[in-house]
């Protein structure tokens, strides 16, 4: 029975792994054609269209205000996002106590000529405690890497939503790169770029998968589980 419960098991984990091994077609990245990344960004495309058939002007073109900067503004307008993140923490902090109790007590004297041998010293408690401790925290954290987003919406204090995603799949890795975050129009330089340090509600997202974070990932449950049971 128990030869049976672990070849279902080894079955189990050989028959979601050849399913997570799907072979990608020629010609396509992550599963998505190059017919289907158009059609994505086509629908995410929320450029004003003219108003009127046949007219060439648009209230949101580029020319619309020949005084402005060439600099997003506009919803679905490419920001290029600067990411300078640099964090570093040190915590560290220690205790030192110390407490002493002693206290005697006895009868030194009776009356008349009675003697107080064996009494003099009744009660006589002692105790000490002591108490040290030490602790310490430290963590470093850097990234640096510049990437496009776009405005995704205009609030009506004129702040801008910006998004930016990045996907790099480079030697059987994939890595996804998320960020959104507010940004004010007069933080954006003329070259209609932005610092990470001036975004505001910043949420900046970075995972992987692949060769490299599967080694570093925990095993699976179920494989733990079969690896106890064959003593490894």
């Amino acid at each position: 029975m128990k030869h049976t419960l672990l070849a279902m098991l080894v079955l189990a984990l050989a028959s979601g792994f050849l399913q997570g091994k799907e072979k990608i077609p020629n010609g396509t990245i992550q599963r998505e054609t190059l017919a289907d990344y158009i059609a994505r960004m086509q629908q995410s495309d929320t450029a004003d269209s003219p108003r009127s058939p046949g007219s060439l002007w648009v209230d949101s073109g580029r020319l619309a205000n020949t005084a402005a900067d060439y600099k997003a503004r506009h919803t679905g307008d490419l920001i290029t996002i600067l990411v300078v993140q640099d964090i570093t923490a040190n915590n560290s902090g220690s205790v030192s106590s110390a407490r002493n109790f002693s206290a005697s007590s006895g009868i030194s004297a009776l009356p008349g000529k009675l003697k107080t041998t064996g009494i003099e010293n009744l009660f006589s408690p002692t105790s000490a405690s002591s108490l040290a401790g030490k602790g310490q925290a430290a963590t470093t954290s850097s990234m640096r890497t510049s990437l496009a987003g776009r405005v995704v919406a205009v609030l009506p204090s004129g702040a801008l939503v910006i998004e930016a995603e990045r996907q790099l799949t480079m030697n059987n890795e994939r890595q996804t790169l998320l960020l959104r975050g507010m940004v004010r129009p007069g933080d954006i330089g003329p070259n209609n770029a932005v610092s990470s340090n001036a975004i505001a509600n910043l949420q900046l997202e970075l995972k992987g998968k692949g060769v490299i974070s599967e080694g570093n990932r925990p095993l699976n449950p179920i494989l733990r589980v079969i690896l106890r049971i064959l003593n490894f």
